[in-house]
């Protein structure tokens, strides 16, 4: 990236590169161990909620995976305000320590069979700490590297803050891709579920020593000390967090239904294994990581709007053949390629959609009411979309039934976004 360091109080210095290593390598981390409880579903629902019908066991993990993202609101209200408040850098800090805590906590918990109803309990209160701490992370992380980036490349910069975002899921997806590929079904059952976990909440200290030696946003100081960018103005807070909330419904959407609960669709209706689901989900992770920058910078160049809305056209009409497709019987590779083209549809919305929603608000409230806004859509709808995808085969009796909720999720986003202005060309606010 090669820009020049940009000076800072006390001497230090600090730079967009040094700004997106830190808040990205803390996002990968926190998004690693937020999300490998939905690749490990299965093993979760036989050794917390134990029972003689395999869907309603899974249903419920998949409650239990919903109920951490019900807490996100709350940690955006807190952790936003506390960004707003006392800078980014410090709700960053707060925000790893919560996961770490969490995370840990699910690969210690007893199971049913040892504490029983006290298992389930405790996998909740671990959920909870991880939802607050993922419902202040990406507000925070996503203004801090934005307000880092030169005009002009506020796309580009942005994207890594998806970017990582992704890179965590993918490292939580090849983590329990290898667990597959290591251990036995037996050994899995019996102990190594927990060792993903365990690994998450050993590699906090790399995120912690990141976080905690980076200097505040030039853009959040300039803010402090008074300096305002006269723009025009784009709504109350209300009107702007109705609009984000809009905005996200499609993105959380095709995230936790094509990334999270992907590899137990393709293992149950599919007939792929666990390894070769985990492993074709990972393909496809690495291509959406690798395309998302390049994506960002592209929506520098031509504007946000037109990328977001081609990702909500895609979705609404590839989403139905594109199931179909999978469902035909197709080899590992021929799913894994078929996720790959899901995923660069993606990317166009997460390389352009983290600078269009932090150009939205204004930097004095900005984490807030992007946290906010940002976590309750991704509660609602991204939160229990592996719950609703179950729930709608479950009542429908067909497995396409999923791309119902996906279209459905294009539709809204895309009426959202029709009435965003441009704001790819103007100053950050």
């Amino acid at each position: 990236m090669g820009e020049a360091a940009i000076g800072v109080e006390g001497g230090a210095m600090a730079s967009p590169r040094r700004a997106i290593t830190a808040a990205g390598i803390g996002n990968v981390l926190e998004y690693y161990d937020f999300g490998v409880y939905g690749f490990l579903a299965g093993v979760i629902a036989r050794k917390f909620f134990p029972g003689t019908d395999e869907v309603a066991s899974l249903l419920a993990t998949f409650a239990a995976f919903g109920v951490g993202f019900l807490a996100r609101p709350l940690g955006g209200v807190v952790l936003g305000r506390l960004g707003d408040v006392r800078g980014r850098k410090s709700a960053l800090v707060l925000t790893i320590l919560l996961m770490a805590v969490g995370t840990a906590g699910i690969g210690l918990i007893p199971d049913y069979g040892s504490i029983g109803v006290l298992a389930p309990a405790l996998l909740v209160l671990c959920r909870v700490l991880q939802g607050l701490s993922a419902g202040g992370e990406w507000g925070n992380a996503t203004s801090f590297i934005v307000e880092w980036a030169p005009d002009g490349r506020r796309g580009y910069y942005g994207s890594y803050s998806q970017a990582s975002v992704v890179g965590g899921v993918l490292m939580s997806s090849a983590a329990a891709a290898l667990l597959n590929s290591v251990f036995s079904p037996a050994a899995i059952d019996a102990w190594a579920w927990r060792l993903p976990f365990l690994l998450g909440a050993v590699l906090l200290p790399v995120g912690l020593w990141l976080r905690r030696g980076i200097e505040e946003t030039p853009r959040f100081r300039a803010e402090q000390a008074g300096e305002r960018v006269a723009l025009p103005d784009l709504g109350t807070p209300f009107a702007l967090m109705l609009k984000a909330f809009g905005f996200t419904v499609l993105w959380t959407v095709c995230y936790y239904v094509m990334l999270t609960y992907f590899p137990t669709f393709t293992q149950k209706y599919a007939g792929l294994s666990a390894t070769q689901s985990l492993w074709a989900n990972t393909a496809g992770l690495l291509a959406l990581m690798a395309a998302i920058p390049l994506m960002g910078a592209l929506s520098d160049r031509i504007g946000r709007r037109p990328m977001l809305l081609f990702c909500c056209a895609a979705f609404a009409v590839l989403a139905y053949p594109g199931f179909r497709l999978i469902l035909s019987g197709l080899s590992v590779w021929g799913v894994a390629l078929v996720q790959i083209g899901f995923d660069l549809v993606i990317a166009t919305f997460s390389g352009a959609g983290p600078a269009a929603l932090a150009e939205l608000f204004p930097t004095r409230a900005r984490t807030t009411l992007m946290s906010v806004s940002y976590a309750l859509a991704v509660a609602i709808f991204g939160g229990f979309a592996p719950f609703i995808a179950t729930w709608l085969i479950q009542q429908t009796g067909t497995p396409i039934a999923p791309t119902f909720y996906l279209v459905a999720a294009a539709l809204v986003s895309g009426a959202t976004i029709l009435f965003f202005r441009e704001t790819a060309f103007e100053r950050l606010r």
